[in-house]
């Protein structure tokens, strides 16, 4: 029973440390990816043939430009903490020259100017502008241990559904864009501040990948020493 119980524990374990390896290099090959996508000449938005296949491995962070002009007085603020301090990203939605539409994260702004940005003009300014940034997807239900509550225009979150619907879009992408481009030199000190994109991914599979090899290997260490007691023990009957 026990040698069936420690093949079934050894053989378990170096599954897990192996499926961690597998893990692992699939992280490093997706960080190699942004990376790149991070770094390369802003595209095309995708079109809205391609939005039912949008997905993050394929597309988050990709450098994007659109142009367009802002419909300011469908501006959301969604609570944000930054190395600024607390305060909210301004999500305006671009309206593009196809008729959809495209939340755009035009920044982050100190709290003490949340009245402001929400009292912006109902009418849009037909001001044309190109917006460059990063794609990202949608950050459903909410935020900060809260969920987000439309009818108050209290967001937690870019959920870029929920945004839209209460904002009343009727064509909204299923993404939206972090205006700025990390790294890029910002003129000024202008409200909001773009290009605060935070790309961290998580890489812990190493660590985790050893300790179930680490676990393997005490599994064979005690059934090392259980075969050696047990054998002390049958040399011990035998002289006695």
């Amino acid at each position: 029973m026990l040698i069936t119980v420690g093949i079934a524990l050894f053989l378990g374990f170096i599954f897990l440390g192996s499926w961690q390896v597998q893990r692992r290099a699939w992280k490093l090959d997706l960080i190699e990816r942004v990376q790149q996508r991070v770094h390369a000449a802003p595209t095309a938005l995708p079109a809205a043939s391609e939005w039912p296949r949008i997905t993050a491995a394929d597309h988050e962070y990709r450098a994007v430009q659109a142009n367009g002009y802002w419909l300011d007085g469908k501006t959301v603020l969604t609570q944000a903490v930054t190395e600024l301090g607390a305060g909210f990203w301004v999500l305006t939605p671009l309206q593009l020259d196809n008729g959809s539409q495209v939340l755009v994260n035009r920044g982050f702004i100190p709290a003490e100017q949340r009245a402001q940005w929400q009292e912006q003009p109902a009418s849009a300014s037909h001001m044309p502008v190109q917006v460059t940034g990063l794609l990202r997807l949608s950050e459903p239900r909410g935020g900060f241990l809260r969920d987000n509550d439309p009818a108050q225009q209290r967001w937690f979150s870019r959920d870029v559904a929920a945004i839209a619907q209460a904002q009343g879009l009727e064509r909204a992408a299923p993404y939206f864009i972090d205006a700025g481009l990390p790294g890029q030199p910002i003129a000024g000190n202008p409200w909001p501040r773009p290009g605060m994109t935070v790309i961290h991914f998580a890489n812990s599979h190493l660590v985790y990948a050893l300790t179930w090899y680490g676990l393997a290997l005490m599994v064979v260490g005690a059934a090392w020493l259980v075969r050696r007691n047990d054998r002390q023990r049958a040399n011990t009957d035998t002289d006695g």
